[in-house]
């Protein structure tokens, strides 16, 4: 018997859609996208991690479970490049950077040290979805930050607790995988994911 050929993929997930490629639920299948209307991906194919919904950028897809499970358990960076509602100064980033104390799943989580620095604003994504809140109250500021955990809306959560809310979230680099000048909603078949 052949051993089957896995296939791997690298997409830009779009605001507003959900890192499953379908559901089993009426009521989420009339009211949520999915990333199967993408592309036609091949049976058993699966996400490499996750994006929540209001956030996009670079999601790994795969038909291989095994390495799904090694890249999700294995400490590989993933960089997020966040726009903060409000111009963030450099005592809070060096908080983010040596960790803050987060909600996760309902007690205090401590996040471990990262790699955050402010940025130019990024001239290569895709205009923002309209449904975003940019600029209505206060200026904003770019940061990128790098983690190596991933814990549910982490990035959100950091930002929140030293008072930068993130109003757009954009994963940009997973290990040595980035997300180049790729448009939104956009797939592409690769060779090797840890390349």
């Amino acid at each position: 018997m052949p051993i089957k050929q896995h296939q791997y993929f690298k997409l830009y997930k779009p605001f507003g859609m959900l890192s499953q490629l379908s559901s089993n639920e009426d009521r989420q299948i009339r009211k949520k996208r999915f990333l199967g209307e993408l592309y036609d991906f091949p049976e058993g194919t699966m996400p490499i991690g996750r994006l929540d919904e209001k956030s996009e950028g670079l999601l790994l897809m795969t038909t291989d479970g095994k390495l799904s499970d090694t890249i999700n358990r294995s400490g590989i960076e993933k960089e997020y490049y966040a726009l903060l509602d409000g111009e963030i100064n450099e005592d809070a980033i060096e908080i983010l950077q040596k960790g803050v104390e987060i909600g996760f799943e309902g007690k205090r989580y401590s996040t471990k040290p990262c790699e955050v620095k402010t940025l130019a604003v990024p001239q290569f994504l895709p205009d923002a979805s309209k449904k975003i809140r940019i600029g209505r109250h206060r200026p904003n500021s770019w940061i990128s930050i790098t983690v190596t955990e991933g814990k549910f809306r982490q990035i959100r959560k950091m930002t929140a607790a030293v008072g930068f809310p993130t109003l757009r979230l954009v994963r940009v680099r997973i290990g040595k995988v980035t997300l180049d000048n790729m448009e939104s909603g956009s797939v592409h078949p690769v060779d090797d994911l840890l390349g």
